[in-house]
């Protein structure tokens, strides 16, 4: 194996602990802090405010791609961050609904539920055991799935132009095998 090949491997590996690292802390975070507030106006504020900071963070990433030696590398954590602090937002919001408005779901929702309701909405597998109830909730769940639609399509044609872009700055071509000089 040689020198080039263990950098690069050691990259890989390395960008791949810091995404982990980066959604098992944000998952931890979802389970220890204290949810006790209700679903008010705040919360509705604060989800906003939430899915502005995801879409600052991913316009940061973006840029930070496009000057990265190994772009394919930095997109990957980019996803590795962005994604789960968008669903871990939802799923806090679902949680503190149903504690709210206890009729808003077809079951009460713990916080693995409420997160296990979220990716299942994200993944568009759809419905069955849990269900959202209330209009709000069904509004909440609309809202969610159309910035699913846009964080899948926009979100990753952003990041694969970005990961392009720096490519064609730096000289490098998308060819398997060719070694980026990273």
């Amino acid at each position: 194996m040689d020198k080039t090949s263990r950098k690069s491997r050691r990259q890989t590996f390395r960008a791949s602990l810091r995404s982990l690292l980066t959604a098992g802390i944000l998952v931890a975070a979802y389970y220890v802090l204290p949810l006790d507030s209700a679903f008010t106006t705040g919360t509705v504020v604060a989800l906003v405010g939430g899915m502005a900071a995801v879409a600052l963070l991913l316009a940061w990433q973006i840029r930070k791609i496009t000057l990265a030696p190994r772009p394919e590398l930095r997109a990957a954590e980019a996803l590795g961050a962005t994604l789960p602090l968008y669903l871990l937002l939802f799923a806090t919001a679902y949680y503190l609904m149903d504690r709210s408005v206890t009729d808003s779901f077809s079951e009460a929702l713990s916080r693995s539920d409420a997160l296990y309701f979220t990716v299942t909405v994200f993944s568009t597998v759809g419905f069955g055991d849990v269900s959202p109830r209330s209009e709000s909730a069904r509004l909440l769940v609309t809202g969610q799935m159309v910035l699913n639609l846009l964080l899948i399509g926009v979100a990753a044609r952003l990041l694969v132009s970005a990961v392009e872009q720096a490519r064609v700055q730096s000289g490098r071509s998308g060819t398997r095998g060719q070694s980026d000089g990273a």
